[in-house]
C-alpha cells in the first residue's frame, strides 16, 4: 500500500471550522503540512484558522454541486482529501421527520461522494495521495434515536470500500474512520464519556501514516470494533440500547 507523507503535503479538510475537522486541520499544520484548504459552509467561521499563512479558507457546502466544483478547481494541488463535513439529525426511521433523514443522507453520503468524485482526478493528476472519510461506529451498529444518521454513515462506509477498490491502481489510498463518542457540538448534550477532538485527530493522522485502511481512533470505537469482530449481533444490541 502507498503510504502518504503528511509533512509538506497539501490537504483539503471539509467542515474544518469546528470539532474534528478543526482539530485535524491544526494537527496537519503541526505535522508540517505545506498547505491546508480549510472549508466550511460559511467562510467567516474559518477566521481563527486563517491566521496561519498555510491555511487557505474556502466556502463549500458539500451538498452543493457548484460549490464542490469550484473547490476542486481552486484546490488543484491537493494530495490529501479529508471528508469530515457532516450532518447529524436526531431522527428515528419510523417516526422521525423524513426531511431530516434526507438531510443526513444528502450530506453524509451524497455530499461525501460528490467531493470524492471531484477530487479523485485532482489526486490522480498530482501523482496519487489519500482520501480520509469520517464515518462513525454507528455504521457498524445503528442507534435507534439517530436512525437516519446511522443509515447515512453505513452507506458512506460501503461507499468507502467501493471507492477504495476503484482507485487501488491509481496510487490513492482510502481510509475509513469510525470514531465513537467525541466531545463536539454534535453530541454535547449526551452524558457519556467522550474523547477530545484533538486526540481523535492525532489518532486519525497516525493511522493514515501507518497505512491503516480502517481507523478506530478512540477507546470506545476500538472496543466496539472488537465486539463487532467477535460477535456482530452483540454490537448491534449494544448500540441499539443507547
Amino acid at each position: 500500500m502507498t503510504v502518504v507523507e503528511l509533512k509538506n503535503g497539501t490537504a483539503l479538510v471539509t467542515g474544518a471550522n469546528r470539532g474534528i475537522g478543526r482539530a485535524i486541520t491544526e494537527a496537519l499544520l503541526a505535522r508540517g503540512a505545506r498547505k491546508v484548504y480549510a472549508t466550511a459552509r460559511r467562510r467567516e467561521t474559518l477566521a481563527g484558522l486563517a491566521t496561519d499563512p498555510r491555511v487557505v479558507p474556502l466556502r463549500m457546502d458539500i451538498a452543493d454541486a457548484d460549490d464542490v466544483a469550484a473547490a476542486a478547481e481552486a484546490a488543484g494541488d491537493v494530495t490529501l482529501l479529508v471528508n469530515n463535513g457532516g450532518s447529524l439529525e436526531f431522527a428515528d426511521l419510523l417516526s422521525g421527520d423524513l426531511k431530516a433523514i434526507h438531510s443526513d443522507l444528502n450530506t453524509n453520503y451524497f455530499g461525501t461522494l460528490a467531493v470524492t468524485r471531484a477530487f479523485v482526478p485532482v489526486l490522480r493528476r498530482n501523482g496519487g495521495g489519500a482520501i480520509v472519510n469520517l464515518l462513525s461506529l454507528v455504521a457498524l451498529g445503528a442507534v435507534r434515536g439517530m436512525g437516519g444518521y446511522s443509515v447515512s454513515k453505513a452507506a458512506a462506509a460501503s461507499m468507502t470500500q467501493a471507492v477504495r477498490a476503484q482507485v487501488a491502481d491509481l496510487g490513492i489510498t482510502v481510509h475509513g474512520v469510525f470514531p465513537g463518542a467525541v466531545d463536539t457540538d454534535m453530541i454535547r448534550a449526551f452524558d457519556m464519556p467522550k474523547t477530545s477532538p484533538e486526540d481523535v485527530a492525532r489518532a486519525i493522522l497516525d493511522g493514515v501514516e501507518a497505512g491503516e485502511e480502517d481507523i478506530f481512533p478512540d477507546a470506545m470505537s476500538r472496543a466496539g470494533h472488537q465486539t463487532w469482530r467477535d460477535d456482530p449481533k452483540a454490537l448491534e444490541r449494544q448500540m441499539a440500547s443507547i
